[in-house]
């Protein structure tokens, strides 16, 4: 059986309504397992979080995260892709 090729990405993400936090780190929970990295940055005096969350998944399931969280209110993402997938590398 051959695997899905996956492909590696990062998702940045503004956070400017910290009343949505805790629906993201649900998202962010439940897509642990393709997730390599994450890294926050509060910026206090904006009143805002900036995220970055480095992924290594099929691309479904990176547009199914990215797209789940564009949803929430107060949250802004934008993905980028490496030009290759995983099984090149």
């Amino acid at each position: 059986m051959e695997q899905t090729p996956t492909r590696i990405a990062l998702i940045g993400i503004v956070v400017e309504n910290s009343d949505s936090v805790e629906q993201l780190n649900s998202l962010l929970s439940q897509y642990g397992n393709y997730i390599i990295g994450r890294m926050g940055i509060p910026y206090r005096e904006k009143s805002l979080s900036i995220i970055s969350i480095a992924m290594d998944a099929p691309n479904n399931v990176i547009s199914a995260l990215s797209g789940k969280i564009g949803m929430l209110p107060g949250i802004s993402s934008k993905t980028i892709y490496a030009k290759t997938t995983s099984a090149e590398l």
